[in-house]
């Protein structure tokens, strides 16, 4: 094997597990099909595969494709130039997979092309664990792509952050660690999901609780689960706190009037590897916060009136709209369990932050709601159509307070009434916006004043000390009193 053919083994190695929603991919596509930049994504992925392909023929002819008898860092290289190739041959096949199992629920479906695959497979010199376990690794990529690309619609650069974030949240940011054993101990990492009210926390959820590692049984010739079972969701803020702990934890027939039967709550329910989506994390009492930190802590729980211990094998994904540093400091959350839910903190940007970033994000939105409303794609004139009417009623300046769910809404009324009047509110972001860049206009804010316009303005819009902390590189006692400090001004 020539330098230039082991430099391109390299290339594609490091391509072959990279964040699909990262530049670094890109570049990698670039290099390694030598497409021309400014060319069409397919035509990128087109000529990549067409160059693997004939470099792995090529390799074939000189018996320099088997893994067998390859150690190091050698083997490592050409395993991952195998899988790339093996897996992009069989996209399509899991892209099928996937709307299935949507149609079919929790019953897994069957995998009729598991076979072929995993003897290709095979035939690289993979034994049959490690091929198995590469076929089921295959088809989690395939269902993180497919759910967090069509999940969370957007060009904004603040959505294309966030999809990289999920990704990293799946397989973590060194998908060498996932590889190494990490696919089987992600349960270890709890996520919590921040952002106002609409802003699709529930989708991110939902796209982290989709992808999970799901093995492949070969007695069964098909995956252990389904997808849509390993993914659960319960918003705490609908029930009261006894109903609650039986909801989450299940109860013993007679352990409460009116529990005449064993009830299975949902950590019962969840499937290893599974997700747990606790919505509204920021309304439980302090008592049930206890029993969470209880099952992240020791992964047991006990059912209401039980004394007998269960075990829990999933993970957590949590999310809430309010001020969880106020409640910290205030001790109506407990610390201990926010360090045990925030592995990841992710802050799911809001409507009009994206729309700051990419104005054309509002067609991509109407155009996606337009599509899951009809079942299927529609035209670009109905977009327009509905596009112009919310010029029209509401303006271009427009802050969208209900995020993308009043933006749902707000097409849905459109398509009822040919009109929509939004939510109008006296005081919003755009008074703190003005206000600073009035004041370094006129050169009329010391430090203390600028500090404190621009972190009322931050906390205006993400509604968290520890966001304003974080993008302002401040600690959060100091990022709260720059916010304080501005208070009164934006009071009057």
């Amino acid at each position: 094997m020539t330098d230039q053919e082991w430099a391109f083994l390299e290339t594609v190695a490091r391509a072959a597990f990279a964040n699909p929603f990262g530049e670094t991919r890109d570049d990698l596509d670039l290099a390694i099909g030598g497409a021309p930049r400014g060319s069409s994504s397919e035509e990128i992925l087109d000529s990549v595969l067409s160059r693997v392909a004939t470099q792995l023929e090529s390799l074939r002819r000189r018996g320099l494709a088997d893994l067998q008898g390859q150690g190091g860092n050698r083997r490592e290289v050409l395993r991952r130039f195998c899988l790339f190739h093996v897996f992009h041959r069989y996209v399509d096949h899991f892209d099928r997979l996937i709307q299935s199992q949507l149609q079919a629920g929790d019953k897994p479906c069957p995998v009729p092309f598991a076979r072929q695959a995993l003897e290709e497979l095979a035939g690289f010199g993979l034994g049959e664990q490690e091929a198995e376990r590469a076929f089921a690794v295959f088809y989690q990529l395939r269902r993180a792509f497919y759910f967090i690309k069509n999940g969370l619609v957007g060009a904004s650069p603040s959505m294309k952050t966030l999809r990289r974030h999920l990704w990293d949240c799946v397989f973590t940011h060194d998908i060498r660690w996932f590889e190494a054993g990490l696919w089987d101990k992600m349960e270890e990492f709890s996520i919590l999901l921040l952002g106002e009210t609409g802003t699709g926390k529930g989708a991110a959820a939902a796209a982290i609780g989709r992808s999970g590692f799901i093995p492949y049984d070969p007695a069964r010739k098909g995956f252990t689960e389904s997808f849509t079972r390993n993914f659960v969701a319960i918003n705490l803020s609908q029930y009261s706190q006894g109903v609650l702990e039986s909801e989450l934890f299940g109860h013993k027939k007679g352990s409460f009037t009116g529990a005449v039967e064993n009830h299975e709550g949902l950590f019962s329910r969840c499937a290893p590897h599974g997700v747990i989506f606790l919505d509204e994390i920021g309304d439980v009492s302090i008592p049930v916060q206890i029993k969470l930190l209880q099952v992240l802590q020791e992964r047991v729980f006990f059912p209401v009136g039980s004394h007998e211990p269960r075990r829990f094998s999933g993970r957590i994904v949590a999310a809430t709209n309010r001020p969880l540093d106020e409640m910290l400091l205030d001790g109506k959350f407990r610390d201990d369990l926010y360090y045990r839910l925030c592995s990841d903190v992710v802050t799911i940007p809001p409507l009009r932050e994206r729309l700051q970033e990419e104005p054309a994000e509002l067609g991509h939105l109407i155009g996606a709601i337009l599509r899951r409303i009809a079942g299927q794609p529609v035209s670009g004139r109905e977009q327009q159509l509905v596009k112009k009417v919310l010029q029209r009623d509401l303006g271009r300046d427009y802050d969208w307070p209900g995020n993308v769910r009043e933006l749902e809404q707000a097409v849905k009324r459109i398509i009822l009434t040919g009109r929509y009047q939004g939510v109008k509110r006296e005081k919003g972001r755009g008074d703190a916006a003005d206000r600073l860049v009035s004041g370094l206009r006129e050169g009329a804010l010391n430090v203390e004043e600028l500090l404190a316009a621009y972190c009322g303005l931050l906390y205006e819009r993400f509604r968290t000390y520890e966001e304003v902390a974080r993008r302002t590189q401040l600690d959060r006692r100091t990022a709260k009193k720059y916010v304080q400090m501005g208070e009164p001004e934006r009071q009057n």
